[in-house]
């Protein structure tokens, strides 16, 4: 299982990923799920991924390696796409390529052609913007009313990102918040786990201002994480109880 989450604020971008895959509970490992494409100084993206690995390593390298473009005969990569909506248009393409080389293969034996990623960043003189792109190759885009998108294990994280995030959100608020949104996430579901990828974009900069990985035994993570349980813990303490039972004698 997967969980990450982009939020998109007045002030940048944060993306944030776990890393842990398993395919049954004796077969788990650790396998990057953000990936970052950058021209130092003009435009650096970030990529996110859910689903099936084997899609989703095939998807990667292929934007890496580029796709021929049919009306020019050149290569299509991330680091030449003219606009953001262009360059998630080649991630859309990759995602299809993928389908017509390994998906009839795939569905004969049985395993489902399963795969969504999250996609953001920003050109140079272009807006900085936020996307999800599906299974088909179509996709949306992350929108100032509800300013983050997720994918995989998503449930436990937003109700978080929800009640805490808004557009004008300070950029290190909404990763705090974004981290608290990893940690729920965990504490429910095993399938989500250390280490955390993070990037943190500033906009109008082109470059990552943060990028980092947290490990287990982190010292500010670990403190963030038994500060939000006692935090969750004070909160339902100090708000009365229903008045729904029997009363009082």
């Amino acid at each position: 299982m997967t969980y990450c989450a982009g939020i998109l604020v007045q002030d940048g971008l944060v993306m944030i990923a776990d890393t842990r895959t398993n395919a049954g509970l004796d077969d788990v490992s650790t396998f990057r799920k953000l990936h970052v494409f950058s021209t130092p100084g003009e435009r650096t993206f970030g990529l996110m991924t859910a689903g099936n690995l084997s899609v989703t390593q095939s998807v990667v390298s292929l934007l890496h390696e580029g796709l021929a473009n049919p009306e020019t005969g050149e290569m299509d990569t991330l680091l030449n796409a003219t606009t953001m909506f262009r360059a998630a248009q080649l991630v859309g393409r990759a995602i299809r390529a993928v389908r017509d080389m390994d998906g009839d293969a795939m569905k004969e034996a049985g395993v489902k052609f399963d795969v969504s990623m999250l996609f953001g960043g920003q050109i140079m003189g272009q807006p900085m913007r936020l996307f999800m792109v599906y299974g088909a190759g179509n996709f949306i885009e992350c929108g100032m009313d509800a300013p983050f998108l997720q994918i995989g294990e998503h449930k436990y994280g937003k109700p978080i990102l929800d009640r805490a995030v808004t557009y004008k959100t300070h950029l290190y608020d909404a990763l705090k918040v974004g981290l608290i949104s990893m940690d729920s996430t965990m504490r429910s579901n095993l399938g989500v786990g250390l280490p955390i990828d993070l990037i943190v974009l500033r906009r109008d900069t082109a470059e990552p201002e943060l990028n980092r990985r947290i490990e287990a035994g982190e010292p500010y993570f670990h403190d963030l994480r038994e500060r939000w349980s006692a935090a969750l813990r004070a909160a339902h303490t100090a708000i009365p109880r229903p008045p729904y039972g029997p009363p009082a004698g």
